[in-house]
């Protein structure tokens, strides 16, 4: 299928980029100077997904209802019974992709796996979820605005990544309360997700344990063991990973060179960055330059 294309729409770049009649895919980049409003709506008995890459968005539901969403968090929206429009608000330097798609699509994807929202008793119930956007989705996401593709091979691309964004979205680890019973009390559990939110504004030079568990107000067991449980990592572990995913995407813009992205992510020397990223890509990050200016 030839995906369908809108250009210079009245808010800036919004391009959709595959369209079938039960799925959507669209790119927002929105690189003015002034915020711009444009209307929207979510659509009855349709599934909305909202991923801001960077900048931020303003959902206005009404005179009295807003939501705000910011660099690195998804909105998820579905209502069964109306359609509820709204204007969209979006601000200087930003990037969203916009994923719509119907229940009975997203269940055929999911029928062997059923997802909360397929079961019957929950079909015809709103649902809204706000989350942050993983790292591994985040790069996925970034893809999107950096590939460089002829026309032959775009819907198939495309389509290709729409099912790894769906995937990686509900591919999300629920912690195992039975092997970690302190993840029963959700303080426990807000307090280790602070932790997290604290060791990825310090990339640059982040805590050590016993002070990241200080901060937190945690002991340093409950802060090992939970942070592995909800995020499947050790607490450095998870941190390396997301610095090297976040290189990947700032690699990715072409805006820098590979010393001052390993600066930037919090390496003091070059060379041991480097190590780092081949062992997780495979690739060099100057191999990984180059390839991304060949394609």
């Amino acid at each position: 299928m030839t995906p369908e294309v809108e250009k210079n729409t009245h808010i800036g770049n919004w391009t959709v980029c595959y369209s079938e009649p039960d799925l959507k895919l669209s790119l927002i980049a929105h690189a003015e100077e002034q915020a711009i409003t444009v209307p929207d709506q979510v659509n009855q008995g349709v599934i909305h997904f909202y991923f801001c890459l960077e900048g931020g968005a303003t959902f206005a539901f009404g005179p009295h209802y807003a939501r705000e969403i910011g660099g690195a968090k998804t909105y998820f929206f579905y209502n069964p019974e109306k359609d509820l429009p709204f204007d969209l608000r979006v601000l200087p330097s930003t990037r969203m992709v916009a994923l719509s798609i119907s229940l009975q699509r997203l269940h055929d994807l999911f029928i062997h796996e059923p997802l909360p929202i397929l079961k019957p008793e929950n079909s015809t119930r709103k649902f809204y979820d706000e989350r942050d956007v993983s790292s591994p989705l985040l790069v996925t996401l970034s893809q999107l605005f950096t590939q460089q593709l002829s026309d032959n091979v775009k819907g198939v691309y495309y389509r290709g990544k729409t099912m790894e964004i769906l995937g990686l979205y509900f591919s999300t680890k629920v912690p195992n309360t039975e092997s970690c019973p302190f993840l029963n009390d959700q303080e426990v559990v807000r307090k280790i997700k602070h932790a997290k939110e604290h060791l990825l504004k310090n990339i640059e030079s982040p805590p050590g344990l016993k002070e990241l568990a200080k901060l937190a107000g945690l002991n340093e067991y409950q802060l090992k063991v939970g942070f592995k449980e909800i995020y499947g990592n050790t607490v450095f572990g998870y941190l390396l990973d997301h610095k090297l995913d976040h290189a990947k995407v700032m690699l990715d813009t072409g805006a820098y060179h590979v010393n001052e992205v390993a600066y930037k992510v919090g390496y003091a020397n070059p060379s041991h960055f480097i190590a780092a990223f081949k062992k997780k890509f495979s690739i060099t990050p100057k191999k990984y330059l180059m390839s991304r200016a060949r394609g």
